[in-house]
This record gives C-alpha cells, sequence and structure tokens, in this order.
C-alpha cells in the first residue's frame, strides 16, 4: 500500500500571499486531498488468434470457477496486432465470463470501439509474477453451513514460483511451500509439509486467522496485516512444527510440540506493517 501525505489543491485559482504573524479572517479557497493508493490486479496479455485464446481460457475457467470471482483485472493488449478484428468485441466477451476489466494497456488508437474500456493505462514497466490458477476440480472444498464453500484443500506441493490466492477462508496444503511460493489466504493456513515460502492469513481483516506448519523455514509469514521475515523468527522454532497467531497487534509463534519454544515465553514479536497503512 502506498500511502501519501495529503496535498492541498485549490479548485479554484487564487493570488498569492505574503505570510504574516496574525490570523486572517479573509475567506480561503475550498480545497481537496489528494492520496495515492495502489491496488493488486490480475493482468491477462491475450494472444493471436484470439479465438484459440479463449478456448484456452475456457477451460481454465471451467478448472477454477471462482478463481476471478471480484477480481479486478488488467488486459494487456500489446501482443496483439493491430489489425486484429473486433477487440471491443473480445472485451465484451470477457466480461461475459464474469472478468472485472478495469482497464487495458498497449491498445492500438485504430481499433473501434476502445475507448469504451476507459483511458489505457500506462505501462508500468516491470513485469508482475506469473500466478498459477489452482485446480479446483482437483482441490477438496469444505462448504460453510449455508452451502457456500469457505475452505481449500490442495493436494499437490505449492512449487517455487506459484502463488495460491483464496479469499474466502482457510487453506489447507497436503504438500509443502516451496521457496519463493505464496499461498494466500482469507482465514488460516494448514501447511502439512515445509514451509519455506511465504504465507499470508487473515486477508480480509480476520485477526483470528493462524498458520500452522509441519516444519517452519519460512521467508515470510503475515496475519491480517502483522508480518515476520525469516530473519525475525525465533531460531530454536526453525525446522520445528510451529504456529503463529495474533496477540493485538503482536505476533507470537510456538512449536506445537510443548517441549519446543521459540524463546523464554515461545513467543516472538513481530512488525505491523499497519503504521504505514491509511485506515
Amino acid at each position: 500500500m502506498i500511502l501519501c501525505t495529503p496535498y492541498r489543491l485549490p479548485l479554484t485559482p487564487g493570488t498569492a500571499r505574503h505570510t504574516s504573524d496574525y490570523v486572517t479572517t479573509d475567506d480561503t479557497n475550498p480545497f481537496i486531498r489528494l492520496r495515492g493508493r495502489s491496488v493488486m490486479a490480475l493482468v491477462l496479455a491475450p494472444e493471436a488468434p484470439l479465438a484459440t485464446w479463449l478456448t484456452a481460457l475456457n477451460a481454465q475457467v471451467a478448472r477454477a470457477p471462482t478463481f476471478f470471482d471480484g477480481r479486478p483485472v488488467l488486459m494487456d493488449l500489446g501482443g496483439l496486432p493491430a489489425n486484429t478484428p473486433d477487440v471491443a468485441g473480445f472485451l465484451r466477451a470477457l466480461e461475459g465470463r464474469g472478468i472485472r476489466i478495469i482497464g487495458t494497456e498497449g491498445a492500438h488508437p485504430s481499433w473501434p470501439g476502445i475507448e469504451a474500456w476507459g483511458r489505457p493505462l500506462p505501462a508500468s514497466g516491470k513485469a508482475g509474477r506469473p500466478i498459477t490458477v489452482p485446480d479446483e476440480t482437483h482441490a477438496t472444498p469444505a462448504p460453510a453451513a449455508g452451502g457456500e464453500v469457505n475452505s481449500l484443500v490442495i493436494e499437490q506441493p505449492v512449487r517455487s514460483g506459484q502463488c495460491v490466492v483464496f479469499e474466502k477462508g482457510d487453506v489447507t496444503i497436503l504438500g509443502s511451500i516451496g521457496s519463493g511460493a505464496e499461498v494466500i489466504a482469507g482465514g488460516s493456513i494448514h501447511v502439512y509439509g515445509a514451509l519455506r515460502g511465504r504465507a499470508i492469513a487473515g486477508l480480509a481483516g480476520n485477526a483470528k486467522a493462524r498458520i500452522f506448519c509441519r516444519r517452519m523455514e519460512a521467508e515470510l509469514v503475515v496475519i491480517d496485516g502483522v508480518y515476520q521475515t525469516a530473519d525475525d523468527m525465533p531460531a530454536a522454532l526453525i525446522g520445528k512444527a510451529a504456529q503463529a497467531w495474533l496477540d493485538g497487534d503482536q505476533m507470537k509463534m510456538t512449536a506445537l510440540d510443548s517441549t519446543d519454544t521459540g524463546d523464554a515465553n515461545g513467543q516472538s514479536p513481530g512488525r505491523n506493517i499497519r503504521q504505514g497503512r491509511r485506515r
């Protein structure tokens, strides 16, 4: 999250005034406040021919029907030839599949109807990290009392460079999370193997979420915005079965085996990144 100091911008031009030692009673111009904010969006980069690409997308959506639910999507159209027909119709077809497009980049100005999809966004200059879409047909969702899925079970390891995101509840990994991999959950994260990558729990503000693993070797653990890196973790917990949870704004960690402790109290303080976020 980017935090910017509010900047006051006058709505109407005014005459500059010299500062003085007294408070004036003159009317002042109204001001608006500008703040910076960053959001995470998925980037889709279609390739020609579009019909073949749509067929592949349909197969992927069939494997993970809820993956695009509520997620903002940026369309990178820079890989399409300038003579590609009916790009606007192609974007409408994506929205018909439940993909929420918030903007485009790399669009050719000659494409008719492309302006309806908003002002083109500037290229970031930095490629995003590839995200692996979980195969929900091979995962085992656990339905809540009302029938809504509130947990996700991944039956294979999460390998380096992969990212699993499930914002609706808990994620259980039956294997390990490799170094450079990332698992993000709205609830708790359970890892039945080694946790060597990044585990981010309580994404939607769930301070009661926990992280459990069979072998703690994590690069980063986060619960509701409070985090610890590998350098912060108690040396006695490395390689041990452990859990992490929040006590207020402090992260605590302890070994699952009561004979193993992280420090004298089996706990260690976490850093709170919410101090750098605007609430």
